[in-house]
């Protein structure tokens, strides 16, 4: 059975290690530069390798797509959340933060769209912060005039203190594998 592969096609590098993992034992000139970076549209953990003689900075944006990529030789494949270095995680936020502002419309979507998980449980649930009543109040709100931007839920929405810090903290939860639901990465 095939599966459906999930492919990026821009990356932001969170960091460049020219000398490859510091864990690595072999010998350095057996040793391939690695760059851990996100991607951009599924937000997928990724190990790039850069071509020759290439020097990544962090936060630079690389083209991974299918066809002739400038400077990244090949993708070396997907990497958990607690392999990522110190400076890629704290990257990450950063990182998360600009990527969740410019695609605002695409999470805004999220909150006037989503629906039922179980009898017992929504989707809106799965965002820290929202509990029963926040749901509720919620998919009132949307019922009336779907919502137009974070700052339009914040306003319609009693006691929701800031739904873009939700959804990132969403984000991070399930780069980190902490449940089961994939709400936004991998989508």
């Amino acid at each position: 059975m095939l599966r459906n592969v999930i492919k990026e096609e821009y990356a932001i590098t969170l960091d460049f290690l020219p000398n490859g993992h510091p864990f690595d034992t072999r010998p350095g000139h057996l040793k391939t530069p690695i760059a851990q970076a996100l991607g951009k549209e599924h937000f997928v953990l990724l190990e790039l390798v850069p071509k020759k003689g290439i020097f990544l900075q962090p936060l630079e944006e690389v083209y991974i797509g299918e066809g002739k990529r400038d400077k990244i030789h090949h993708i070396y494949g997907k990497i958990d959340f607690n392999k990522l270095t110190e400076t890629a995680k704290s990257e990450l936020n950063y990182v998360l933060g600009d990527l969740v502002k410019k695609g605002e419309a695409k999470f805004v979507e999220f909150f006037n769209k989503c629906g039922p998980i179980s009898t017992r449980m929504h989707q809106i649930e799965l965002i820290p912060g929202i509990g029963k009543k926040h749901m509720w109040v919620i998919l009132e709100a949307r019922k009336e005039k779907e919502f137009e931007s974070f700052d339009d839920i914040k306003n319609r929405v009693k006691l929701m203190s800031d739904p873009e810090k939700a959804v990132i903290k969403r984000i991070l939860s399930e780069l980190k594998g902490e449940d089961r639901y994939k709400v936004f990465i991998g989508k």
